[in-house]
């Protein structure tokens, strides 16, 4: 039988091109390696904002495009950190009230809050209006109890139900002192738009015709309010 045999120049050209295509494919692999990690670990520092909240929250009266979420998301000043709004805001929802898709602030929460999620903002509700005494206390305290547990980390930020007069009905305000009970019994931070005397300077403008729901003007107040709230909570340094 006869047996070929590669000339020692062939068989020193083989074994160099083998070894050079070896190191260029561990070249490219080490590249990888080393790109992958700080792609990674700048994707983990964006900070992800979950708005839970009721009608006030989701454009109805405009359109979610119009929705103060969407416009703090888009606003060139705001996307400079970086940061992901997930909003997830149903009509008819509140701490107790039970809105579109059965939904509640605390399956919202369950629903949209992760361990990478950075701030939680809860926003309402005077749909829990006609719950029954306490019964708005404890189940906001029950939602913020459940963002700790899926978001350690996160800060939580409640704003309590609006009004858009100076003189708000009773059950308004009692809904607002459950909320921020819970909310200090929490350690969040509570915002008071009673208080503030949001939106009660010019509800011609910024509520639309229902009587009830911000217009696109009042829309656009009220993404001025809330970054003003947020921005300051996403740029400081996250607890470990």
């Amino acid at each position: 039988m006869l047996r070929t045999q590669i000339p020692r120049r062939g068989l020193l050209w083989t074994t160099t091109a083998i070894a050079t295509v070896c190191l260029s494919v561990l070249a490219t692999l080490n590249a990888c390696s080393s790109d992958a990690g700080p792609r990674a670990a700048a994707s983990a520092k964006q900070p992800t904002v979950v708005i839970i909240g009721d009608s006030l929250s989701t454009g109805h009266g405009t359109s979610p495009a119009d929705a103060w979420p969407n416009l703090i998301e888009n606003d060139p000043v705001f996307q400079q950190f970086q940061a992901t709004i997930v909003n997830a805001a149903q009509d008819g929802s509140g701490y107790v009230s039970v809105g579109d898709d059965g939904s509640t602030f605390g399956s919202q929460v369950d629903g949209a809050v992760t361990d990478s999620t950075r701030l939680v903002v809860f926003f309402g509700s005077e749909n829990d209006m006609g719950a029954a005494p306490g019964e708005t206390q404890v189940a906001a305290a029950r939602a913020f109890a459940s963002v700790k547990v899926r978001a350690p980390r996160a800060d939580v930020l409640v704003i309590g139900p609006p009004s858009y007069t100076s003189t708000p009905e009773s059950e308004r305000l009692e809904i607002r002192d459950q909320d921020k009970a819970a909310a200090q019994q929490a350690g969040a931070r509570f915002v008071d738009p009673i208080d503030l005397g949001w939106i009660m300077e010019d509800t011609e403008n910024l509520i639309g015709p229902d009587g009830d729901h911000p217009s696109e003007a009042g829309q656009k107040y009220l993404q001025a309010k809330m970054e003003a709230l947020i921005e300051p909570l996403i740029q400081r340094p996250q607890p470990q």
